[in-house]
């Protein structure tokens, strides 16, 4: 936990405007504990999602948000006290929050990506390709999530990495597709998979209060990162903390 807190206290520094540069947000700090990597991130559309927050009540005139000297998009007192009362106000007054997007890239386990996987509504995911690549590079432990696993289990697992390297020689020598389907099913739930993903503020709150207490360490990363976002801590941690 002392390493994700000094990743995240330099993500800080390149937060500490709030804003977004040219409407984009580039966070290339790389969060990676607890076997999941975090990077490339990008959150767009923050100028257009406050104008439309303000289409109800024809309230343009109201809006204070600005660039800054260094091409920052900041939120103006007037906007954010908007934005923070309407993300409070629940998800039917809060639509402005499905326009603010955000694109990332991460690297995590299988046994990890199964449970994200139940986040299905806006959000897109490309993903690297076991199907088509599975035999392009040699396996190595690097490849799996292992972090916290026994030595006995390291052990069994560095068994089926040699057995997995043998058939993927095997398949590339001779193209016999048994030596593909070994691969395919003995690859174990530990195996790292990297998925360019989008989706929305709204979308990063149900998974922030629905993950942050979860009992793999992966979901805890993931939501330290969540709340390392522009304006996280007042429009997407909304909820009065018990």
């Amino acid at each position: 936990m002392h390493k994700a807190k000094k990743i995240l206290d330099n993500l800080n520094l390149v937060l500490l405007t709030m804003g977004v540069k040219y409407d984009i947000i580039l966070l290339m700090t790389i969060l990676e504990v607890n076997m999941i990597k975090i990077e490339r991130a990008s959150v767009m559309n923050f100028e257009n999602a406050i104008r439309g927050a303000r289409n109800p009540l024809n309230s343009w005139a109201r809006s204070d948000s600005y660039y800054d000297e260094n091409g920052n998009y900041i939120l103006g007192e007037n906007d954010l006290a908007l934005a923070k009362k309407l993300a409070k106000a629940g998800s039917d007054h809060r639509k402005y929050l499905r326009q603010i997007f955000v694109s990332v890239d991460i690297t995590a386990p299988l046994y990890w990506w199964k449970e994200y996987d139940t986040y299905k509504v806006a959000t897109v995911a490309n993903s690297t390709s076991t199907m088509h690549k599975i035999h392009s590079k040699e396996f190595e432990r690097a490849d799996f999530s292992c972090d916290r696993m026994s030595e006995g289990a390291l052990k069994v697992l560095d068994n089926v990495i040699s057995y997995l390297e043998e058939a993927r020689l095997k398949y590339i020598e001779t193209k016999d597709k048994a030596y593909w389907h070994d691969m395919i099913q003995l690859l174990p739930s530990s195996y790292n998979q990297m998925r360019t993903c989008t989706f929305n503020y709204e979308t990063l709150i149900n998974i922030y209060y629905a993950r942050r207490t979860h009992k793999l360490a992966e979901w805890h990363t993931m939501c330290d990162w969540i709340m390392s976002l522009p304006y996280a801590k007042d429009i997407i941690a909304i909820k009065e903390e018990e």
